[in-house]
């Protein structure tokens, strides 16, 4: 058993919002810590954006593994990115559908 819970850090698109709310909800109702990316509302800014980018690669460094939250198969550039950084980091990608 493990001294503390397993973390994992949620990866896909913004218009994916609500699956990625849901996976969060089942998750941390199984006992897992989960580290999401940055919501917002608004507009936001490319440098903001850029801010936002590099901190989800830190939220993967803290992680255990990377779960990506893919539906119909859908990958995008941003996504395909924390999945190239996952990867080298030895960290552990799953997909909630095949890719």
């Amino acid at each position: 058993m493990l001294d503390r819970p397993e973390i994992v850090c949620i990866c896909g698109s913004a218009r994916f919002v609500d699956e990625m709310r849901e996976a969060n909800r089942d998750l941390t109702f199984a006992g897992v810590i989960v580290v999401a990316p940055g919501e917002a509302d608004e507009v936001i800014s490319d440098e903001q954006k850029a801010v936002l980018a590099a901190l989800h690669l830190r939220k993967i460094d803290l992680a255990d593994r990377v779960l990506v939250v893919n539906p119909g198969g859908y990958i995008g550039e941003s996504t395909s990115r924390e999945i190239a950084y996952a990867h080298a980091a030895g960290k552990p990608v799953s997909f909630t559908n095949p890719v």
